[in-house]
């Protein structure tokens, strides 16, 4: 590749990959060109990856980089090139209903909350601005938590019911409930917030040292001082939460769902299903089988809820399944995946006689790039579930 003969820059900001003719192939953020772009060339690429990006890289002819001032201007950065470009391998490698927004509502004192596609087209009408899409959901949300401290804004609370919510106790509300602060004053608080999430960090300084100079002359010292304060945060921000989450391993493929199966031989039989998608548990989408024959064979009991799971079309398809067990479990899901004409992987988690994880069996097949702790976890949850579910029943059944 071309210009990777230059060094690459230690700094946060965007980088792209373009292929024959510039095209756009694949957008992304960085904490450290260096060590981002870097990971690219490893040989353990479909191991981390997956081979969507590892074909990425192969199409690709150079890659170009934008840098930023902070790991959170990036990540904003590369929401605004996504959403212009729609880069063909940004979409392939995740499904585009699982993208999420930063979404400002349409109220007198506007919620700034986020929104995934599918939920951004259904709640439309109370939508007034919405920024993304945002890639990564935990990440967003501590870009969020750190565009809070620096606005601070409603999410959750009534305006004006008198009693000051968790947030505004924190400093993270500027009040809303309490009645502290008016309707135009919280309206420049979110002409703020959206001068920041359309990547127009320069105008916003220019506003806010306009206003604060303002305060001055009006002798509102202490309003200067906040705005003071809010301008050097701006300058200075302290994204250490989103340099964590450039090291620490992730999964890009989307959902993952795992099962389990809950019995005291044969009795008070259940079957779960639990999703974990881009590392994080939904348990808004975790359901509950009660099994309908009462067995022994956890492979029969496996096989019903797996059927029973597949009837419901419209549901969602994973990328990735998970059973708890070794071969045979695996073995029979990937049947049953052949059968019914679907190219889901599966890997089977082996437990030690302490129900720990002991081995991550998979087929070549199953090998897609999810990194072991979205494996583990969605193992984990789908125990945890499954044995809660089965004391429920057997409680109610003493």
């Amino acid at each position: 590749m071309k210009n990777l003969d230059k060094k690459l820059p230690d700094a946060p900001g965007v980088y792209i990959f373009r292929g024959p003719k510039r095209s756009i192939l694949y957008i992304g953020k960085a904490a450290s060109f260096k060590t981002r772009v870097a990971s690219y060339f490893r040989r353990d690429l479909v191991e981390t990856r997956g081979p969507i990006i590892t074909g990425m890289v192969k199409t690709a002819k150079t890659v170009d980089f934008i840098t930023t001032d902070s790991v959170l201007e990036a990540l904003i950065l590369e929401a605004h090139l996504i959403k212009k470009h729609q880069p063909p391998y940004n979409t392939k490698e995740k499904d585009n209903k699982s993208f999420n927004y930063v979404v400002i509502t349409k109220e007198e004192f506007p919620r700034v909350v986020t929104m995934r596609s599918r939920e951004l087209g259904v709640r439309s009408d109370e939508v007034k601005y919405s920024f993304g899409p945002f890639p990564q959901g935990g990440v967003l949300r501590e870009a969020l938590s750190l565009v809070r401290k620096i606005f601070p804004f409603r999410d959750r609370c009534a305006p004006n019911s008198g009693k000051p919510c968790f947030n505004a106790q924190i400093g993270l509300c500027p009040g809303v409930c309490t009645g502290n602060v008016s309707r135009t004053e919280y309206a420049k608080t979110i002409r703020h917030i959206k001068l920041f999430f359309e990547g127009k960090k320069t105008a916003l300084l220019r506003a806010l040292e306009r206003e604060m100079k303002n305060s001055a002359r009006a002798l509102k010292f202490e309003e200067a001082s906040r705005f003071k304060k809010t301008i050097f945060a701006l300058k200075h921000i302290q994204d250490v939460a989103l340099l964590k989450s450039e090291i620490l391993p992730r999964s890009d493929l989307g959902r993952i769902e795992a099962y389990d199966i809950a019995h005291i031989s044969g009795t008070n039989a259940v079957g779960v299903m639990v999703v974990v998608e881009d590392g994080e548990v939904k348990k808004s989408e975790y359901r509950k089988f009660k099994l309908r024959t009462s067995t022994n064979d956890d492979v029969a009991s496996l096989r019903e809820v797996l059927t029973r799971r597949f009837e419901h079309t419209e549901w969602s398809l994973p990328k990735l399944i998970v059973v708890d067990g070794g071969t045979i479990q695996m073995n029979l899901a990937l049947r049953l995946m052949k059968e019914w004409g679907l190219a889901i992987p599966v890997v089977g988690v082996v437990k030690d006689e302490h129900h720990r994880p002991r081995e991550i069996l998979k087929n070549p097949r199953s090998d897609l790039g999810f990194n072991e702790r979205d494996i583990l976890l969605a193992n984990s949850e789908a125990h945890r579930f499954a044995i809660g579910y089965h004391r429920t029943l057997r409680g109610k059944f003493k």
